[in-house]
């Protein structure tokens, strides 16, 4: 396999970009390592809020074990039910991680799920808890973008801008590459290279975006669950527009339309609704508190 990346516009031409590297005989994919940096930088910084905040940041190191596991089961699960064709005629494929293949949106709703279920055993506030590990959860998603770029996956369509990246034709996976893409085809060095979007930089970089967002608003919230709402309506924005790029979106059955891009649009309106909401429920009861002379 031809292991070349080429960022033509910027002048940058990577030769030899492997997806593992070989320990003792053992190859590491690039990807698994990745993410498993992410998960100790959220973990860290999820911590170091809670210090902050006046939390035992224990409890998220205690909690964070679960929270991977059930992240990486839902992640899978939501990628392999809503891409079923490429599994239902090799069922153990379903369990072969190595290539990539897992959801973002499913491991935040194994995440989210994880933290609530604890919450109630631990007796501890699920909103303080979500607030407090959201900056965590963005921080890891940008960390964890580029193990798309070591797996040449998560790309979008043909484009000649200036972020415009070039993959061989032999390094992706044929049913992601477009017709537009299959016209653009570049012959280099005897190699068909295919010219996309890169999406996994767009999104780790408005990721960035939001975590810098988050970190300004945290002392500006009204109510407990705001800041995790914010990071919701902060990345649903950039995922609706990032995943309109993509060619490997998984879809709704054979409607054409991509699931991650309608969540992300419902997960907006609810966020809105719901700060819209919560603001002005405190609102009332400073206004309240002053009326009684408090």
């Amino acid at each position: 396999m031809n292991t070349t990346i080429n960022f033509p516009h910027l002048g940058i031409y990577l030769d030899h970009v492997g997806k593992s590297i070989s320990l003792f005989g053992f190859e590491i994919a690039y990807y698994g390592i990745i993410m498993g940096c992410s998960i100790l930088l959220g973990l860290y910084l999820a911590e170091r809020e809670a210090k902050r905040t006046g939390q035992n940041p224990d409890i998220y190191t205690d909690m964070v074990i679960y929270a991977i596991v059930f992240s990486i089961i839902c992640a899978r699960a939501y990628y392999v039910i809503f891409s079923w064709d490429n599994y239902k005629s090799d069922l153990l494929s379903i369990f072969n991680l190595r290539q990539g293949g897992i959801a973002i949106y499913g491991a935040i709703i194994g995440a989210v799920s994880t933290v609530y279920v604890y919450s109630r055993v631990k007796k501890q506030s699920f909103l303080r808890m979500v607030d407090t590990a959201c900056i965590g959860l963005v921080a890891g998603q940008i960390l964890g973008r580029f193990g798309n770029f070591f797996n040449r996956e998560a790309f979008g369509g043909y484009t000649d801008g200036i972020f415009a990246m070039q993959l061989p034709v032999s390094a992706v996976r044929a049913h992601e590459i477009t017709d537009e893409m299959w016209a653009h085809v570049q012959v280099i060095g005897g190699e068909q290279f295919i010219q996309v979007h890169p999406t996994f930089l767009y999104e780790a970089l408005w990721n960035l975006g939001v975590i810098c967002f988050l970190y300004w608003y945290r002392t500006r919230t009204r109510f407990q669950g705001e800041l995790f709402l914010t990071y919701l309506l902060g990345y649903g924005l950039g995922r609706v527009w990032i995943e309109g790029l993509r060619t490997d979106q998984l879809q709704i059955g054979k409607t054409g339309i991509p699931i991650s891009q309608v969540l992300a649009g419902v997960l907006i309106l609810f966020s809105l609704i719901m700060i819209f909401q919560g603001r002005k429920n405190n609102m009332s009861g400073e206004d309240s508190g002053r009326a009684n002379g408090h």
